[in-house]
């Protein structure tokens, strides 16, 4: 992003468009959102996945993580 827009004016502007535009727009953000998520749950499985590469986890049962959490 070349520059960084207030929250407030983002909101003036998306309210001067049409309602298909609108429409539009949070179609975009929605997917754009989806993708972000994607991309990060992606990061943290390749994270676990190298940690549990390198020995840094082991596989346990929900009992135990419970017992982990809790303790």
């Amino acid at each position: 992003m070349a520059s960084q827009l207030p929250f407030r004016e983002i909101l003036e502007g998306a309210g001067g468009l049409s309602v298909e535009e609108q429409e539009a727009l949070v179609e975009t953000l929605r997917n754009r959102l989806r993708d972000r998520r994607r991309a990060e749950l992606a990061r943290d499985v390749q994270a676990a996945r190298e940690e549990h590469a390198q020995g840094h986890s082991k596989p346990s049962n929900p009992d135990e993580l419970m017992k982990e959490i809790l303790s």
